[in-house]
This record gives C-alpha cells, sequence and structure tokens, in this order.
C-alpha cells in the first residue's frame, strides 16, 4: 500500500530588541515583546488559524481517509499562550480528532544536536513533556531543528526511544536512490528514517506563486497526477513544509487555501496514496536499506546541510560562545536566566548571521529583520555579553560541588580501610593502612576550608 503524509513545523523564535554595546551592564530585557506579540498575532490571523479551521473541516469530510502531523516548538507553544491563545485552542481541537500527530524536537528549535549529545537529550525530553501537557499526546518520532541529521544524531535518537526520525532526502547523500521509501540508521538498525520528498515539498512551499514557473498555475487536481504518475514501488511520499507556507510565505490572494482546501480530496480521487501519519509509515512500512550520513545534512538552501546556521566564523563564534556557557548553566536555577538561555539557543538567531548569496541569500533576507548579516551578529553578541555576566554572576552565588566530592572521596577512602582491615593480619600492612589515613585527613580538612569559606 502507498502513503502521502501532511507535515507542518511549526516556529516562532523570541526576536530580540535591538541592543546596543552601551546597554551592557545596564539593560536586562533582551527580547523585543512588541515584535513577538505583532508577528505572532499577525501569523495567528493570516495563516493559523485559517490552515487549522480548514484541516478541521477537511477532517470532518474526510473522516479517518485524511491525517496530518506537526512539530510545534515550545517556543511557539509559549508564544501562542501570550499573545494568541485561540490558535493553542484551535490546535488543541484539531488534536482531539485522532486524526493529527504531534512529533517530537529540541524545545528551542535550537542546534545542541551538533553541541552536546546530553544535552540534546535533555531537550527533547522537555519538549516532549509539553506536548504531552497540552494536547494530551506522548510523541513517537522525532523531527530534529531544521530537519538537521548525521547518523550519530540518528544513534542518539534512537537510545532516547524513538522508533522513526524525520529528515531531508539530500539528493548528495541519496545519489540515484528514491526518497519515497524508508531508510534506516547505521549505527541503530531499529531507527527507521521517513524522508522528505523536497523536489514536491517545495512545489507548494516556494514555487507555488511564481509566475515565472513553468508549472504556474499549481492546481490541486495537476498536483495531485504527479503524484499518481509515480511508480507503484515508490511506497511513500513525505510532503514537509513550514506551516507558514499557508498564508504568510504564500499569500491568501496566490489561492494557497484554496489549494490545500482540495489537495486531500483530489489525492484520493485520483490516486492510490492513502493519508498516513509518520508513525503509521514506520509501521506500515520496512526500511529498504541504510542511509549513511557521516556530515550533517538539513533541509535549507541548495547544499542542503549546516551553512545556513554555522556557515561563516561569525556564525561559528556566537555558536561557541554561547554553549561556552553550557556546564555552568546547568547548576543555575534562577527560572529567569534558564528562560533566556532557551531562548538564545534558536536557530534563527544563527540564520540571520548567514552570508549565503545568489538564490540562497534572497530567502535568508525574507527571514531576516536585520539590515544586514553583520548588524545580526553585533547585536547577538552584545545580548551573549550582558547575559554571559549575569550567568557568572549567579554562578558565584551557586553553593560548588566540591563539598559533595570531597565526600564522596571519603566515603571511598573508608571502603579502603575496611577493605584494608579485613585483610589485616600482619604488623606489616599496617603500613598500608597509614597513606589511607593521611588521605582522608586531607581531604577532611580541605572539606572543613570550603564549608568554611561558603559560609563567609
Amino acid at each position: 500500500m502507498q502513503h502521502i503524509c501532511l507535515y507542518f513545523q511549526v516556529h516562532q523564535p523570541f526576536r530580540l530588541k535591538r541592543y546596543r554595546f552601551f546597554n551592557i551592564g545596564k539593560d536586562r530585557q533582551y527580547f523585543d515583546d512588541f515584535e513577538n506579540r505583532i508577528h505572532m498575532q499577525r501569523i495567528a490571523y493570516e495563516s493559523y488559524l485559517t490552515a487549522n479551521k480548514i484541516l478541521l473541516d477537511l477532517i470532518k469530510k474526510h473522516k479517518r481517509k485524511f491525517k496530518v502531523s506537526f512539530s510545534i516548538t515550545g517556543t511557539a507553544i509559549e508564544q501562542m499562550e501570550l499573545y494568541a491563545p485561540e490558535v493553542l485552542e484551535s490546535f488543541k481541537e484539531l488534536a482531539d480528532t485522532g486524526n493529527v500527530e504531534f512529533l517530537a524536537e529540541t524545545y528551542a528549535h535550537s542546534l545542541i544536536s551538533m553541541y552536546n549529545k546530553d544535552d540534546f537529550k535533555a531537550q527533547v525530553k522537555e519538549h516532549v513533556k509539553l506536548i504531552r501537557k497540552y494536547f494530551g499526546k506522548i510523541p513517537k518520532v522525532f523531527r530534529n531543528t531544521e530537519l538537521i541529521y548525521d547518523n550519530l544524531i540518528g544513534e542518539s535518537v534512537a537510545e532516547m526511544g524513538f522508533k522513526a526520525m524525520i529528515t531531508e532526502g539530500a539528493r548528495h547523500v541519496l545519489g540515484w536512490k528514491s526518497p519515497n521509501v524508508l531508510y534506516y540508521n547505521v549505527i541503530k538498525p531499529e531507527l527507521k528514517l521517513i524522508l522528505k520528498n523536497y523536489k514536491l515539498s517545495d512545489d507548494i512551499a516556494f514555487r507555488f506563486s511564481n509566475k515565472s514557473w513553468d508549472e504556474y498555475p499549481l492546481t490541486a487536481e495537476k498536483y495531485a497526477s504527479w503524484i499518481a504518475d509515480l511508480d507503484k514501488k515508490q511506497e511513500v511520499v513525505n510532503l514537509f513544509m513550514d506551516y507558514e507556507t499557508f498564508g504568510e510565505h504564500q499569500k491568501a490572494e496566490t489561492g494557497i487555501f484554496d489549494f490545500l482546501k482540495a489537495l486531500p480530496g483530489e489525492i484520493l480521487k485520483q490516486t492510490n496514496f492513502k493519508f498516513a501519519t509518520p508513525s503509521e509509515i514506520a509501521r506500515k512500512h520496512e526500511p529498504v536499506a541504510p542511509m549513511n550520513v557521516p556530515y550533517a545534512i538539513s533541509w535549507a538552501d541548495e547544499e542542503r546541510d549546516l551553512t545556513a546556521w554555522l556557515g561563516n566564523e561569525m556564525q561559528k563564534e556566537a555558536f561557541n560562545k554561547l554553549y561556552a556557557l553550557s556546564d555552568k548553566m546547568k547548576y543555575i536555577k534562577r527560572a529567569d536566566l534558564q528562560i533566556i538561555w532557551r531562548h538564545l539557543q534558536t536557530s534563527d538567531h544563527f540564520y540571520y548571521m548567514s552570508t549565503k548569496i545568489l538564490s540562497d541569500g534572497i530567502v535568508h533576507d525574507y527571514f531576516n529583520p536585520y539590515d544586514s548579516p553583520y548588524d545580526a551578529f553585533i547585536n547577538y553578541m552584545n545580548v551573549l555579553s550582558d547575559f554571559t555576566i549575569q550567568v557568572n554572576e549567579a554562578y558565584e552565588n551557586v553553593i560548588p560541588k566540591e563539598p559533595e566530592e570531597i565526600l564522596q572521596k571519603i566515603k571511598d577512602y573508608e571502603q579502603k580501610i575496611k577493605n584494608l582491615y579485613a585483610e589485616l593480619k600482619k604488623p606489616v600492612m599496617i603500613e598500608k593502612v597509614k597513606p589511607v589515613f593521611a588521605a582522608i585527613e586531607k581531604t577532611k580538612e580541605d572539606f572543613k576550608k570550603k564549608v568554611s569559606v561558603k559560609k563567609k
């Protein structure tokens, strides 16, 4: 049986305000609440609410024959709560139909998978808890930020218990092979890989309103005919795109909403494909081969790599300076700093610093609120500089972990003494005990000094 999967990414970053060098040490309000509110409310009414109503009507019309999936970031949910609660309610209404699957990803749409395995797992766990809280669903399929994937990321995802992961059907990885079948991770074969068909997805997401495109205008009938013409061996067609495609990237006047309304009916009428969620696809289809991805891929630009976020020295410096704070943040429990830490990790901040040119550059400019990548870099680094000051101040007030480590050493030494006493049958064995006693006494003194310093 052939299946088609509609999956949408829903994400909004917390945008930074204009933060000057002279604000450092004085202003600790980093985010532009006004801009975030205006942007979310505009997108809510131009895109989310209209598209959600259409999907709900399609589910009621086609019943179990139509299904759809979402990956909604934690930052998007936070903004819905703050600025457009009606959008969150409309997603809950979709969830209640039973025809919608919610996927897991990193809470703040971060690049953490490229930095630290344990922190990556922690952020995914946080996102899973959020999805369960708001929609009553436990995600079974994983979707990484920007569809970023390599062999090691796949290994981590499998270790988290996910049975399948969505990523890009990158041409330079697949070669002649098709994205319309399942593959598996080379390290953890139990992890199934569901690949985006980027051509068919981009026909909607990027080319729909392009009047110079030789297939313009794109109708639901024409699009369904393309799918009907696919070889019977093509088991799955995965159409993945930003949800803002509907009403934001492709405005209502282009006819994009009419296209969405008509598409499911045309596919069900013209083709043998059945709509399915990613978890259903993973359950109903078996992988045909391993997919070896030693270097990370994504769904961005022609290269389908990480250069949109980590392609120049500004981006790398910002990335490294940010995650240099990672170890300290693990010990800081202040909620306000943890929220800022989370929001500063969002991949959009690094995307704004991209210096890519030509056709890819046009896309980057569209999403970029700054005058230039350099402006984005300076603004971000100013904020990060002040945040670093806050982190260092807070870290100094955190009870150091050294006393706990010393107590553990004392317990270890005491166990050694017990072991030595057990075999102490000759006077000469007492010599073995002396170094241990000396070490214990030194450790106790160290402990007293650190506790004493802390009390002061």
